[in-house]
């Protein structure tokens, strides 16, 4: 009697679509590109082959060390994102075979567009400032931390040097003379050019 026993998975690929372990996504993550093609060439190139599967929104290839021969490609749709995968996948572009995964993470492009961005925090998150709320977060500023010179529990909106006067600092804002206010009303004078 035969067994009715599926036989076992196949190994795929390195690179395949099947060894990719991340969620389908709008966007793309391609490496193994030719690192020695200038950069506006490249994102031309890969815009313009594809753009033939889905509207590509954005195209980032970076020259960094740690980036170098990579590049993301942001669709508007998954579903076009998906067809430029799996028709793309393997294929040889200046003189390398591209190796195509759908990318970790949402890209920032798509984030604007839905809504869900988020700044990237120059900031630790050891810094306790930000985090406890001591600094101007805390007090209802727009969480920006304490600048240099600026003590954590001043108001965020005098900022430093908005209340020189109390502090004896320099760089006080001159009052407006009377003859200056005057001045201001006083007509143009228009000059035809028509010579």
């Amino acid at each position: 009697m035969a067994s009715t026993r599926p036989p076992p998975p196949r190994p795929s690929a390195p690179g395949g679509s099947s060894s990719n372990s991340a969620a389908p996504n709008q966007t793309l993550y391609i490496s193994n590109l030719n690192d020695k093609i200038h950069k506006p060439d490249l994102k031309i190139a890969l815009y313009t082959l594809f753009s033939t599967y889905g509207v590509v929104l954005d195209v980032i290839a970076l020259k960094t060390a740690k980036m170098r021969g990579q590049a993301h490609v942001a669709f508007r749709d998954i579903a076009g994102a998906s067809s430029a995968m799996r028709g793309c996948q393997g294929m040889v572009i200046f003189g390398k075979e591209m190796k195509i995964q759908y990318a970790r993470s949402k890209s920032d492009t798509i984030a604007k567009l839905d809504g869900t961005y988020r700044m990237p925090s120059l900031r630790s998150d050891n810094d306790s400032n930000l985090t406890t709320g001591g600094g101007a977060a805390g007090n209802g500023g727009a969480g920006f931390a304490p600048l240099p010179g600026q003590k954590g529990g001043d108001d965020a909106a005098s900022g430093p040097g908005l209340n020189a006067a109390a502090d004896g600092a320099q760089g006080m804002k001159r009052r407006r003379d009377e003859s200056e206010s005057e001045q201001s009303d006083v007509e143009m004078e228009v000059e035809d050019d028509d010579d």
